[in-house]
Order: C-alpha cells, then sequence, then structure tokens
C-alpha cells in the first residue's frame, strides 16, 4: 500500500511551499487509495511552539488535506533514535565524538538513485562527511531521525522540495547501515516568485494563514498550487479537490521551476466563488464583515444572500466584499473624489437627482424593474440618455462609479436609504 508523510516543523506557521508538499502527498495517496500520515518533527524545543503547531493544523484541515491516524511526534520518540544510533555503534558503523554519536561515511563509493520527479541523481560519498547521528544533548540529527521514523511507519513514497536533494543520499546510507530498503523519493522544484528569485513576502504573502485572511478560499489556494507542479490539461485548469484526486498521475510532476503569481491566484479564486453556492459563501462573508467592523446584525439571512448574489461575480476575493458593498452597511461610506467631481457637482446633475427622487417616492412597488422603468421615463421624457442619470444616481446611493446592477442596487438598499441619499445629492 502507498503510504506517504507530510513532516511540518512547528517552528513557524504553514507556508506556501510546505503546504504545495503537504497536497501533493495527500492527492498521491487519495488517488491510490492508501495511507497519508503526519509526523510533527519537533525535536528543536527551543523553536518549536505549540501555537505554530495548532496554526499548522488548521490551516491543512482549511485546505481539505485530512491524515490517516493520529501525527506521530519526534520529541516523543528520542530513546527510539538513541537505540537505533547504539545498534550502529555496536556494529562499527558509528562511533563517540564527545557526548555525540556520528556515522561513518565510506569514501570512494556512488550513491545512485531514481528520482521520481528528475530522474537518475547520482552523489560521490567523498562529498559527504561523517554524518550526526545524535547530538551531544541527546536530540537526533534531523536526517537519522526522518529515516528512522520513515521505516517505522512504513513510508512507501517521500515527495518534498528540491532543498531536500542534498538530504537524500546522506539517508539512504542510514537506511543501508540499519538493513532498510529506501523508499522512494521525488524531489519537486521550489516555488519561485514572478521574477525567478526565491518566494517570499514581496511578492505577496507565503503563509497559508495570510490567504485565508485575505479572503481567498482554500479551493482557489489548492488549485493554484497543484499548477504549481502539476498539469492535468488546460480544460481542468479549474480543478476541484475531488477531480484533482481523481486525474492525479505522481509520473507527471513537472521537473521545472514553478512561479507563483498573484494574479492568476485571483483570478482562480474569482472563478471558484461564482461557482460557490451562495448559501455556502454567507458565513465566509459574514466572517470578512465581522473583521472589517461592519454591524451587518439587522440584515436579514435573505437580504445578505441577495447581497452576496448580487456581488460574487465581481468579486476577486471574499474581502473585496467589504469594499464593493460598503454602502448597504454604513452611511458614511466613501466616496470616489473624481466620480463626485465628475456626476454630482453639476447642477444639471442635482436638479436629475432630485426628479429621479421625487419619481422613486412615487412607485408603489420598490423593485428593481420598476426603479428601472421610472429612471427610463424620466432620462426619455428630458431628452437625455438613461444613463445621464443613473451614473450620478449611482454615486449618489453608493459613493462608487461601478458595482453591480444600480437598478437592483437600490431595490436591496431600500426605499428610504435610496431617498435619503439621492435627496442629500441633490442639494
Amino acid at each position: 500500500m502507498v503510504t506517504v508523510r507530510f513532516a511540518p516543523s512547528p517552528t513557524g506557521y504553514l507556508h506556501l511551499g510546505s503546504a504545495r508538499t503537504a497536497l501533493f502527498n495527500w492527492l498521491y495517496a487519495r488517488h491510490t487509495g492508501g495511507r497519508f500520515l503526519l509526523r510533527i518533527e519537533d525535536t528543536d524545543r527551543t523553536r518549536s511552539d505549540p501555537k505554530f503547531l495548532e496554526g499548522i493544523l488548521r490551516d491543512l484541515r482549511w485546505l481539505g488535506i485530512d491524515w490517516d491516524g493520529e501525527p506521530v511526534y519526534q520529541s516523543q520518540r528520542f530513546a527510539l533514535y538513541r537505540q537505533e544510533a547504539e545498534k550502529l555503534l555496536a556494529q562499527g558503523k558509528a562511533y563517540m565524538d564527545g557526548g555525540a554519536i556520528l556515522f561513518k561515511v565510506e569514501k570512494g563509493r556512488t550513491i545512485e538513485y531514481e528520482d521520481i520527479v528528475h530522474g537518475k541523481i547520482s552523489v560521490a560519498t567523498d562529498e559527504i562527511k561523517d554524518q550526526v547521528l545524535i547530538k551531544s544533548d541527546g536530540s537526533p540529527s534531523y536526517n537519522f531521525a526522518c529515516v528512522v521514523d520513515d521505516a517505522n511507519l512504513a513510508i512507501t513514497h517521500i515527495l518534498r522540495g528540491d532543498d531536500h536533494i542534498s538530504n537524500t543520499p546522506k539517508q539512504i546510507l542510514f537506511y543501508e547501515a540499519l538493513g532498510l530498503a529506501p523508499p522512494r523519493f521525488g524531489h519537486m522544484p521550489l516555488i519561485l516568485g514572478p521574477d525567478g528569485s526565491k518566494l517570499s513576502k514581496r511578492h505577496g504573502g507565503v503563509s497559508v494563514e495570510e490567504y485565508r485572511k485575505e479572503g481567498f478560499l482554500p479551493e482557489a489556494l489548492v488549485n493554484h498550487l497543484i499548477l504549481l507542479g502539476w498539469f492535468p490539461g488546460e480544460e481542468h485548469e479549474i480543478l476541484a479537490p475531488e477531480e484533482a484526486v481523481r486525474l492525479f498521475d505522481i509520473a507527471d510532476l513537472n521537473a521545472v521551476q514553478a512561479k507563483f503569481d498573484i494574479q492568476k491566484l485571483r483570478w482562480l479564486n474569482a472563478e471558484h466563488i461564482m461557482r460557490k453556492k451562495t448559501e455556502d459563501l454567507l458565513p465566509l462573508i459574514k466572517e470578512q464583515l465581522s473583521a472589517a467592523g461592519l454591524d451587518f446584525a439587522g440584515l436579514g439571512g435573505d437580504h445578505l444572500l441577495k447581497l452576496i448574489d448580487l456581488y460574487k461575480v465581481r468579486m476577486k476575493t471574499l474581502r473585496e466584499f467589504v469594499s464593493l458593498t460598503e454602502c448597504f452597511f454604513r452611511d458614511d461610506f466613501n466616496v470616489e473624489e473624481e466620480g463626485r467631481k465628475k456626476y454630482l457637482d453639476k447642477a444639471e446633475s442635482k436638479e436629475n437627482i432630485g426628479l429621479l427622487a421625487d419619481r422613486l417616492e412615487a412607485l408603489e412597488e420598490f423593485t428593481a424593474a420598476a426603479i428601472e422603468e421610472a429612471c427610463r421615463r424620466l432620462a426619455e421624457e428630458k431628452g437625455l440618455k438613461p444613463v445621464s442619470l443613473i451614473h450620478p444616481a449611482r454615486m449618489a446611493v453608493s459613493g462608487r462609479t461601478s458595482g453591480a446592477g444600480l437598478f437592483e442596487m437600490m431595490e436591496l438598499l431600500g426605499r428610504e436609504k435610496v431617498l435619503t441619499r439621492l435627496r442629500g445629492a441633490s442639494r
């Protein structure tokens, strides 16, 4: 059975590179009906922090990545690592150096393995110095703990970043010394920024948490991370996680470096927002409104659902909903200065807005259809193009030069609020 693992270190938040590693291991396990295990590499007692672990687990769950069984904690396995190191010590394959145990690297050999992503990789042992197994403080070295755990957990495949290529020949030496068959290794090129440099904060956020707070859907972030290492074809560019599980083929992992593109992510996010049921967006939108300090308690659930429906085709992130719909939640909304000068400062615009307010006040039903009819009839009577009324009215009720359909906006704002704003702008 295919058994893979993701092994985060709780010394920081889950960043995009680690999230992609977890994702591809999870895809492979779920595609093959195998197991996806979680191992917490918390041997660094000074830097490991429970708050980071809590954040990593939360972000994995948010991305839809589940794991089999309980997580394994390296901090609880020090006795096992020492036991395995002492076996090598007893066999003469290791030696003591102060309080540390070091592995003797045999010179004049070539370590060769078939990488799932890159093909054949060879490394001369002359380039590898003797390796620490157990440090003088009693903690295991990273490479040795990995081998002991991966063997103990029956890991069959290890998919990780290219930054681990230098570790693999050292780990293979440990497998040989312990009389174990190594798993298959695959190293994925690291994610780069758009300019080809190492991905960093200047290219946008680097932690999953930042994108969650910004209002990206997990499906969209997963979609983008998948495309930064595997491309199932243009017809599957917008990809749901369950579809990715069905289509995934480990043999098709890319060997070339991928560039993170925030604009592509925003486009994918907009696509996933449009495809998502409005009812499913409701709690996420409420989170964004609460975070922005906007009071939506007076809005009924149906009213907010209609508002989301009106704007879901216009958002690239959920956070954008806040600025796009500010006029629905507060009367002191921001007003675009250029729009105000262009559409509200002219005497003719003020007069027309006042006339429109009179027409809307007289409507029997304050519906989008009735509002539109009244607006177009007034424009016709005045010999104006409808936009000569629509643009000033939009500025008056929303403070913006663009947005959702004006008449639908007005219906949701309600007669009282619309009339108050139109009359205020007409003075």
